[in-house]
């Protein structure tokens, strides 16, 4: 069931330490990927999904960032500054008031998400059944998570039901940082620093949490070292 979701969040407040030294003088969102930065790229997977509401949280070096996308003008971007990183859940409870609607997408800053046969937001929406989900997650298979050598983070079945590794080794799914939630998830939470995953559990408990497997690429660029394979990436595609 399609929803006319047209808020999104691009999560940039980090303090980018696996990216050092890059990061001592340029926020992670900043750091460009074969020429276009990250937080730039997210953005317009936010654009071509019919997105024209979006927000960056921002922190560590927060102003070179509010330059940046001062010059961006063909959406409407605000900025959510936080004193100091507040992580995930309290970034974006933070931010709440500035994301309209029932519903909205949050993506991380530090990966690059390129489309399958369906650009992948779309996708998503067209997912997305208010009536039965809290929370929807793009996973995709940890063998093709691009930069990544983690030992994944989901499992999933039949129904699109997702459920955390927990004390397994491994896990056959990798959470790509791209999701879309309900704003009434966020009623009652705490102000200050906590996790999405609070909210994932409990939209996992509720079974109210449900899992789309991405059909295009990703890449993990949070290390200079996944940077470097990014551009591999990107320059055998020219």
């Amino acid at each position: 069931m399609s929803e006319h979701i047209t808020s999104g969040m691009v999560l940039a407040a980090g303090l980018g330490t696996r990216m050092r030294p890059l990061t001592l003088h340029t926020p992670k969102p900043l750091i460009k990927v074969a020429g276009r930065t990250m937080a730039d790229r997210a953005l317009d997977r936010l654009k071509e999904a019919g997105v024209t509401h979006a927000v960056l949280n921002i922190s560590y070096l927060g102003e070179q960032i509010a330059a940046h996308f001062k010059n961006r003008t063909d959406m409407n971007i605000q900025l959510s500054n936080e004193d100091e990183p507040l992580e995930t859940g309290g970034g974006v409870q933070k931010a709440l008031s500035l994301l309209k609607g029932t519903a909205f997408f949050v993506l991380n800053g530090d990966a690059v998400l390129l489309n399958g046969p369906t650009p992948t937001l779309r996708r998503m929406k067209d997912f997305w059944n208010a009536a039965d989900m809290d929370v929807l997650l793009l996973l995709l298979p940890s063998a093709k998570a691009i930069g990544y050598s983690g030992p994944g983070d989901f499992t999933l079945d039949n129904r699109s039901i997702p459920a955390f590794r927990e004390e397994c080794k491994t896990a056959p799914y990798v959470f790509s940082g791209v999701q879309i939630l309900a704003h009434n998830t966020f009623d009652n939470r705490p102000r200050g620093k906590w996790s999405l995953r609070e909210i994932y559990q409990d939209a996992i408990t509720k079974g109210r949490a449900r899992a789309l497997v991405h059909d295009g690429d990703w890449l993990h660029v949070g290390t200079p070292e996944g940077l470097e394979v990014a551009e591999d990436y990107f320059a055998k595609l020219a």
